[in-house]
């Protein structure tokens, strides 16, 4: 058996029942990795592929916090710092109900290889709750983030581990929890990146995972002589991620349809733009209400209960692009199946890990563009590298500079893949390039480091 093989093994015969999301992503990553396994000898020798699936540190911690009714009420908090090999680490902090050990760990591990992606020295972290800010009032989200802090705080510096932003943490709860650390730490430092501009933060980092996906998606589409312009989009969730892969589909010429929320999916088939993408987007960004309020004002089609992929499959709608932005294993076998009946040519990720193994093989079986979410993602990871930077250096780009980075890092980031699946026979595979890609800068700075 190869080493790759009996280091899978081991995961799920040691997580399988109580981590099925980590044991997913350890899975697919060994397994797109396995052709450089012969190539690369230093790596068995050092152990290389039992230490990348460990932690370097595993922080569980008790988030006691009162209501507003004056209730003490209690949390886990958990930060994952799973590989600095190749800087601090890095990645967001998600406050949601489903929220535990597995789920964050799985989205660390991704994290490693998602930075050393961006060409940015940044290594693999995560963090988060099963808080749910959903419901709450702002005192009450203002006093659970200060609790959260007392402890987090720490763990974590702009040299050591730089957290930001996930689902369930936007800009009103970065703030607060960036507040908390400049009260307990007396500094004003990048410990934090996804702060308003304001108080040190970067342009277009609330956009840049949505803005990243479509420079990803363009640019595959242009290596086959296509191009986002009049291709009619399907984009699931309505979160950051999906709002601004929505507005940056607009500006470059696409018609998007779908979007979605954890209660429901609105069909809009004249396209979410203009005056519907404004009311869309101050309906989730501040009055923080349902999806089902866009199809009451607009007469549009709601489908309470089912996703984006749900209706498609269902209804047998047909979309040229797929964005899938909501969450993890939002897209099943059944879902792929019908989107490539349909005739999608294709599927980039914005979420984490949102389509299952299975779907995977269908797209990749089909022959239609898949940009997996560790590439077409890492804007937003790439963005907030680039707030560290500013950060160290006391500046703020403008907006025109930031953007124009972000450009340049997915093209690199797409380079990257095509380059390392074709390096190593899997020639357009952009799944087999990124996880190669990814793996090989962070697995080569471990044998340089020795010990660590």
């Amino acid at each position: 058996m190869s080493r790759i093989n009996e280091v899978i093994a081991r995961v799920k015969e040691t997580y399988g029942k109580t981590e099925p999301e980590f044991v997913q992503a350890v899975t697919e990553v060994l397994e797109s990795i396995k052709p450089i396994e012969n190539k690369h000898p230093e790596f068995i020798r050092a152990n290389i592929y039992e230490r990348m699936v460990e932690p370097d540190r595993v922080i569980i911690f008790k988030v006691t916090w009162e209501d507003d009714q004056g209730n003490l009420r209690v949390n886990k908090g958990y930060r994952v710092e799973f590989n600095g090999a190749i800087g601090p680490y890095k990645g967001g902090l998600r406050f949601r109900r489903s929220v535990n050990l597995g789920i964050i760990k799985f989205l660390g591990f991704e994290q490693i290889f998602k930075n050393a992606l961006t060409g940015l020295p940044m290594g693999g972290g995560k963090g988060g709750s099963d808080f749910d800010p959903h419901k709450k009032t702002n005192n009450e989200v203002m006093r659970f983030c200060y609790a959260f802090m007392s402890e987090l705080y720490r763990h974590i510096g702009p040299y050591t581990d730089v957290p930001a932003g996930d689902i369930g943490v936007g800009a009103r709860e970065i703030g607060y929890l960036y507040g908390a650390y400049k009260k307990l730490r007396n500094e004003h430092t990048g410990a934090i990146t996804g702060k308003a501009y304001e108080y040190g933060g970067s342009l277009i980092r609330l956009e840049a995972t949505g803005y990243g996906l479509l420079y990803f998606t363009e640019e595959m589409l242009s290596h086959r002589g296509e191009s986002v312009e009049g291709k009619v989009a399907a984009v699931s969730g309505s979160g950051n991620v999906a709002l601004y892969a929505i507005e940056k589909a607009n500006e470059l010429g696409a018609k998007v349809v779908f979007a979605s929320d954890s209660s429901g999916t609105i069909y809009d088939e004249e396209g979410i733009a203009g005056e519907k993408f404004k009311f869309l987007k101050d309906l989730k960004e501040v009055k923080r209400g349902r999806i089902k309020e866009y199809a009451e004002k607009f007469n549009v089609p709601y489908f309470e209960g089912k996703s984006v992929w749900d209706v498609i499959a269902d209804e047998g709608i047909k979309v040229d692009i797929a964005l899938p932005s909501a969450t993890q294993n939002e897209i099943h076998k059944r879902h792929a199946e019908a989107l490539v009946k349909l005739g999608v040519i294709a599927v980039a990720e914005g979420a984490n890990m949102p389509s299952t193994p299975e779907a995977i093989e269908i797209y990749r079986d089909a022959g239609i563009l898949y940009g997996p979410a560790k590439a077409a993602n890492a804007g937003g990871v790439a963005v907030s590298g680039l707030e560290m930077s500013q950060d160290a250096m006391l500046l703020q780009w403008t907006r025109e500079e930031v953007d124009e980075r972000l450009r340049k890092i997915m093209k690199h980031i797409y380079r990257e893949a095509v380059e390392a699946a074709e390096a190593y026979g899997y020639p357009g595979d952009l799944m087999v390039g990124a996880n190669i890609a990814g793996f090989l800068k962070v697995a080569k700075a471990m044998v340089a480091l020795g010990l660590f």
